[in-house]
């Protein structure tokens, strides 16, 4: 019997060797942490949003009872409670005065506190470490302790029923927080800027407004967003500092609505949602360097 041998051509290719099993990489997730991970932003998202869900579901009841039986309320929407706060209250009247007092707020106290961390952060003069530790306890001061010196100092110089008391009062409270913030982001900036700004022939105050506050675009709209967000929340000042009705902001005139033997949350909820949209629409403008500036300026201190 003979056996036949095929020759295998030299020029065939080789057969392909199966590829290595590719390891997991380190921080990289699996199947299963993607999942898990997925679940638990949605579980987050359902919790931030479920109040303010509920707040506008009231907000539709047209009693201002139906808090008691929200299972009701479906059956019965509309939008009454907001025609009769924006015909039948003083809202506009609201909304003028917050908005006066909040963007007052916003740019004084974003000027000031970035010409603080700033100084902090380039200039070596005498105390400028203890300067930032000041600014911080004053924080620790409650606001009840310090309303009667401020009305005092207020009345004093006239400014009682003015927007220009709270706009400095809210600066208080939002100044110290908003130089730690941008002192912080300042650092991050090359020190190198500076002085290229000097060679060029800048002062100092250009080197600031033409140099780095362009650079410091995200830190800035933190702390804007900080200052207004803190204007259009305060209650304590507002409520000591403004006499005139028409000069009440919007956490003082939903005081309104509720009295001593009873509380309107109908039209509470329905002003509450109404006050949301400026504030929203103020985050819309800044929200494109806001994510940016929250996570910089952590990097130095």
């Amino acid at each position: 019997m003979s056996t036949t041998t095929l020759d295998t051509p030299a020029d065939a290719p080789a057969p392909a060797a199966e590829p290595a099993p590719r390891g997991r990489r380190p921080g990289e997730r699996g199947p299963l942490g993607t999942v898990l991970l997925h679940a638990g932003l949605v579980v987050a998202s359902l919790i931030a949003l479920a109040p303010v869900a509920w707040l506008i579901y009231l907000s539709l009841g047209p009693a201002k009872d139906d808090y008691l039986h929200p299972g009701k309320i479906a059956g019965k929407m509309s939008f009454s409670n907001y025609s009769f706060v924006l015909q039948h209250t003083e809202f506009f009247d609201w909304f003028k005065s917050t908005m006066i007092v909040a963007l007052g707020t916003t740019v004084v106290g974003v000027l000031l506190a970035a010409t603080t961390g700033y100084a902090v952060s380039r200039m070596r003069f005498p105390g400028y470490k203890q300067l930032m530790w000041i600014l911080l306890l004053t924080q620790a001061f409650p606001i009840a302790v310090l309303i009667v010196p401020m009305y005092q100092i207020f009345s004093d110089l006239g400014l009682i029923d003015s927007y220009w008391a709270l706009i400095l009062v809210n600066c208080t409270t939002a100044v110290p927080y908003s130089a730690w913030l941008l002192k912080g982001y300042f650092d991050t900036i090359p020190f190198e800027i500076d002085e290229a700004g000097r060679v060029d022939g800048l002062t100092p105050f250009g080197t600031f407004f033409r140099l780095i506050l362009p650079l410091a675009r995200p830190g800035l709209a933190v702390a804007a967003f900080y200052n207004f967000i803190t204007a259009v929340a305060e209650v304590a000042f507002a409520t000591t500092f403004m006499l005139d009705d028409s000069k009440y902001t919007f956490a003082v005139g939903l005081q309104t609505f509720v009295s001593q033997h009873d509380a309107e949350w109908n039209y509470m909820a329905a002003t509450a949602v109404l006050i949301a949209i400026p504030v929203a629409v103020f985050f819309y403008l800044v929200q494109k360097n806001l994510v940016t500036g929250l996570t910089s300026g952590g990097t130095k201190g």
